[in-house]
């Protein structure tokens, strides 16, 4: 794939009060028109484009690539549900268009942590499984951590367990800065110790109170973190995901907001 590319992640439109699902064309539209050359869709917004060769016109008349195919679901038991199994089974045979394409896996969320330890470990026998068989198919996977407060794995004793129980022979890890620090720990220093797992990573700004902040003016450092990644020889996608409330009346100005952002303050330190 060569050096550092900058993606965007759908979640701002996903936030937004108008529904963006089966849009993902004009999704790519403004993403590209900002500047960024990769997109990492959640699987539920892609409609018509779950066609393949549908996909593949709508990204080159956007000019844009297909960073990630983000999949979310629940993998609450100790193996992969019929259903979940079917549409991990469903990404795979699209992403077999799309060789250098990551497989984002992403848990959704429970209501609460309760039966933590039996959670944490269904969700890492499913994930490991689900990236076994991608590997079979020459697929890269990566595993997004979130932080609401029912998510496994949020906490720095939780990051231990996870990113010491994925199979790093078959699938890396896309550390978010912002689900990072939401967690209470400080996000150069989660990259900098998993750093040979890294495969992706996403940036989100938050303010100090704990609040979703517009990229760069929240306190997380992007650029010593892009530093960083440039100097260890880091080759893959930065992955913008905006949640703050912006996101919520105006995805596609809240985009191209990032978009300056990451030309003036980013871009530069790729060189």
């Amino acid at each position: 794939m060569g050096k550092i590319k900058l993606a965007v992640e759908t979640y701002s439109w996903e936030m937004a009060k108008q529904s963006y699902k089966g849009k993902l064309d004009h999704i790519m539209e403004v993403s590209s028109s900002a500047g960024f050359t990769g997109i990492e869709p959640e699987t539920s917004f892609f409609g018509d484009l779950s066609d393949p060769q549908k996909m593949k016109a709508s990204l080159e008349k956007n000019n844009i690539e297909l960073a990630a195919l983000c999949h979310v679901e629940d993998w609450r038991h100790s193996k992969e549900t019929d259903e979940e199994k079917v549409n991990a089974e469903k990404w795979m045979e699209f992403l077999s268009h799309f060789p250098d394409t990551i497989y984002l896996l992403v848990q959704m969320p429970g209501k609460d942590r309760s039966d933590l330890e039996i959670r944490q470990q269904n969700l890492l026998t499913c994930v490991n499984a689900i990236a076994e068989r991608a590997s079979d198919k020459g697929i890269k996977c990566s595993y997004h951590p979130n932080s609401p407060e029912g998510s496994v794995y949020r906490t720095r004793e939780d990051y231990e367990i996870l990113l010491n129980g994925l199979n790093n022979k078959w699938i890396g890890y896309t550390p978010d800065l912002g689900h990072i620090a939401k967690g209470g720990m400080d996000p150069f220093e989660i990259v900098k110790e998993y750093r040979s797992l890294v495969n992706m990573i996403h940036y989100k700004d938050m303010y100090a109170d704990g609040k979703w902040a517009r990229t760069g003016e929240g306190f997380i450092d992007f650029k010593k973190i892009t530093k960083y990644l440039v100097e260890t020889g880091f080759e893959g996608w930065i992955v913008m995901e905006d949640e703050c409330d912006q996101a919520i009346t105006d995805p596609d100005g809240l985009t191209m907001e990032d978009g300056v952002y990451i030309k003036s303050e980013i871009a530069p330190l790729l060189q």
